[in-house]
Parts: C-alpha cells; sequence; structure tokens
C-alpha cells in the first residue's frame, strides 16, 4: 500500500534530511586515501548520535552497521571495513537517517583521492541522471517516466543501469510502497500523487548491468568487475514539482 504523507510527516523527514545532508558535507571533508570505510561508519554513526538521530540501518533485517560501504565494483550493501582506501578508488556511502521518528534516505559516490577521466565520467553521468530522474518526479507522471528518463539519458553515455535494485517509498519504515525502478517504459506503472515520499537512486555500471551476489548475503558487485557509481535523494512529490529533502 502506497502511504500519502500528512503535512507533520513531511516536515519530520525534512529535518532528517538536513541532518543527512549535513552528515555528507563532512565526509566530503573525511574521505582520502588512507582512511577505512570502518572508520566513515565510526564516524556517521558519532555524528549522528551526536545530533539526536538514529542510524537507522544499523539493526535492519540483521544488518549490522550504520552505513552501507560500497567500493569500486560493489554495487550496493557494501560492509564497511579496515581496508584503507587508496587514490583512484570510489566509495558510495549509503544511510537512512531516523530523527524523532522522521526518516531520511542518501547515498552519494566519492572519489578517493586522484581518480581518472573516465572514472570521474562515471560520477558525472550517474549523478546527472539521478537529477533528471527526480525532474520526472511530478503528480500525474507515472513511475515508468522516471525509470525511462533515467535509462535513456544512462545508456545514451555508454553505460549501464542496475536492474536489480530500486528505489522505494519511504516514511515511517525505510521500505515502503512503491518501488521506482531506473529504468522502464514511459506512462507505465503507478501514478504519482501529491504527498508521497519516494527515493530515486540510480546505480550505474561502467559494463554490464548484471550483478552477483557475494557470500554474506547483501553484498552486490558488478558481474564484470568493472565500476559502478550510485547517487540518491529523498523527494517530496508536491503540487509545486519534486521536493529534494536531501540536497547537499
Amino acid at each position: 500500500m502506497v502511504s500519502i504523507k500528512s503535512e507533520r510527516e513531511i516536515k519530520q523527514m525534512q529535518e532528517a534530511g538536513k541532518l543527512l545532508a549535513a552528515c555528507h558535507r563532512e565526509l566530503r571533508k573525511l574521505i582520502e586515501p588512507g582512511i577505512t570505510t570502518w572508520e566513515i561508519d565510526q564516524f556517521v554513526e558519532r555524528y549522528l548520535t551526536e545530533h539526536g538521530a538514529i542510524a537507522e540501518q544499523k539493526g535492519y533485517q540483521g544488518y549490522q552497521y550504520a552505513t552501507c560501504a560500497s567500493i569500486n565494483d560493489e554495487i550496493c550493501h557494501g560492509f564497511p571495513r579496515k581496508k584503507p582506501l587508496k587514490s583512484g578508488d570510489i566509495v558510495t556511502i549509503d544511510m537512512v537517517v531516523n530523527l524523532d521518528g522522521g526518516l531520511a534516505d542518501s547515498a552519494w559516490t566519492y572519489a578517493v583521492g586522484n581518480i581518472s577521466p573516465e572514472t570521474q565520467r562515471l560520477l558525472d553521468v550517474t549523478k546527472q541522471s539521478l537529477y533528471i530522474g527526480i525532474d520526472k518526479a511530478w503528480p500525474g507522471n507515472r513511475i515508468g517516466d522516471i525509470g525511462h528518463a533515467i535509462q535513456s539519458y544512462v545508456e545514451a553515455q555508454g553505460f549501464s543501469v542496475v536492474r536489480d535494485f530500486t528505489g522505494h517509498g519511504i516514511g515511517s519504515t525505510i521500505h515502503e510502497e512503491p518501488q521506482i525502478p531506473h529504468f522502464g517504459t514511459p506512462g507505465k506503472g503507478l501514478r504519482l500523487k501529491e504527498g508521497m515520499v519516494i527515493t530515486i537512486e540510480p546505480m550505474v555500471n561502467e559494463g554490464t548491468w548484471f550483478s552477483r551476489m557475494d557470500s554474506n548475503g547483501w553484498t552486490a558487485r558488478t558481474a564484470d568487475g568493472k565500476l559502478s557509481a550510485q547517487f540518491e535523494h529523498t523527494v517530496v512529490i508536491t503540487g509545486d514539482g519534486p521536493l529534494i529533502i536531501t540536497e547537499q
């Protein structure tokens, strides 16, 4: 069932989104060669606690960490670890913030030190595809309009869109209906309504869109070992257009 959020619920989620965005801004300063994703995870949990919030992912379906930290060929749900990042790596930090019951979700792919022009282009295209998708998040449009816009742009740039993981509704829990694929057919799917809150979070691969799972049952990687990037915002559907509540 798709829920329509009240004005009070949206305000709570906006406050969570502001804090989440502030945490990502701090990560921009923190991420450099030599740091570990374990240290990043510890920083995020400490930062949220100090600001009166909860890392909502921790404990969700048995997940043990405050963040998902996905490196290079990892598409999503990478476990934080104690191996230092090196120059040329990319790392996606995904987190869900619970502030006084309001939830917000955002992922960002960061360059570690100096990355190649080809890798930078992957990041640029992925980020741009997010905003292209958000531009379709108007009342009356359909979910397929979002996915088609993202897919068309990404594939025109020579990359592929992951099919196995999608955006989603968000509210009192992390994952609510509807699912928001980042591929699709315009004019198809559920019609968007004012008051819905969704995540749009394209995962874009250098090579094939196919993925494989690690033995931990959580982490997804590209099937061909090539790089993957992701950018995600939480978006409120309003009569004045999409409202991004996790903008940095």
